[in-house]
């Protein structure tokens, strides 16, 4: 067997970490492996003199290319048929996860609460709380001045408050709470389901226009009951299975013969987000 060239050996003891990087500030893993692919080509071609950290270069230089990717994405989903929701990806397939930050900037709420940045605030929050680059090192990354990195990420900390920190349930507690749902749901117990969700509650159901699913996020206790009442109730229900996303248990499961992979966010011990992908381009990370 042949020996990796240097280059190429460095690259791949990066990899999974530039993969978690770019699916941060993508929220699609497709997206990321092309990123992280063309950094590859990059880091072989270029002359590496000096450089004694890889990470030193392929960080910010995934991060540029992930920015120019994610502000050419923007129009492609304001026009996406239904709400645009993030590609659940197996865990262990998003890099390290060994600090509480990386986990919880990893996790499906916060990623999908991320579309509300503009692709500089998006960055300068994954590269500050996630990956701990100083201002300026995020500065000359997205080209601006530090002064303008710590407003940006104090803006997007301050947008993304309300869906982050708020896994204190343990694994198998989030698990459990998602199978009471699912089994409220398909007998049809609303008072148990309505018991499981917090007033505000919000369901977003990403079809794509491939299968079908609700154009709009459903909002509020009451409508989200009376939309589960409506479109899974009484309806041929497979068998969930648990499986591990975004740092989460999650449950795939098919409804009627569309496979769909839910997951949910937990505020104070109830379910204060519903996030369904049936989109079938986007199942495709989600562990066998």
């Amino acid at each position: 067997m042949e020996t990796p060239e240097p280059a190429t050996e460095q690259f791949e003891t990066c990899r999974p970490l530039l993969l978690g990087l770019a699916y941060r500030l993508l929220g699609s893993m497709w997206d990321a492996q092309d990123i992280v692919q063309d950094a590859h080509l990059r880091w072989t071609g270029t002359d590496r003199t000096g450089t004694r950290e890889p990470g030193a270069f392929l960080i910010p230089l995934v991060s540029r290319l992930a920015l120019d990717r994610l502000r050419s994405a923007r129009a492609t989903r304001e026009a996406y048929i239904g709400p645009w929701l993030p590609e659940p990806v197996a865990t262990d397939a998003l890099g390290p996860l060994d600090t509480a930050e990386l986990r919880n900037t990893v996790a499906y709420a916060t990623v999908h609460l991320m579309e509300r940045l503009s692709p500089p605030e998006r960055a300068v929050f994954v590269l500050r709380a996630a990956f701990e680059l100083s201002y300026g090192e995020i500065a000359r990354v997205i080209d601006t001045t530090e002064t303008n990195c710590r407003q940006m990420h104090l803006r997007g900390a301050r947008r993304l408050a309300a869906g982050r920190d708020r896994f204190a349930l343990t694994e198998d507690e989030h698990a459990k709470l998602l199978a009471r749902f699912l089994k409220a749901a398909q007998s049809g117990d609303l008072a148990t389901l309505s018991d499981l969700l917090t007033d505000d509650v919000a369901a977003w159901n990403d079809g794509g226009g491939k299968v079908r699913a609700a154009l709009r996020p459903v909002e509020g206790r009451d409508q989200v009951v009376l939309f589960f009442a409506s479109s899974v109730v009484r309806r041929p229900f497979g068998t969930p299975r648990r499986v591990d996303v975004n740092g989460r248990p999650a449950m795939a499961l098919a409804v009627d013969g569309i496979d769909q992979l839910l997951t949910i966010d937990v505020r104070d011990g109830l379910i204060d987000g519903i996030y369904a992908v049936l989109n079938p381009d986007k199942l495709g990370h989600v562990p066998a």
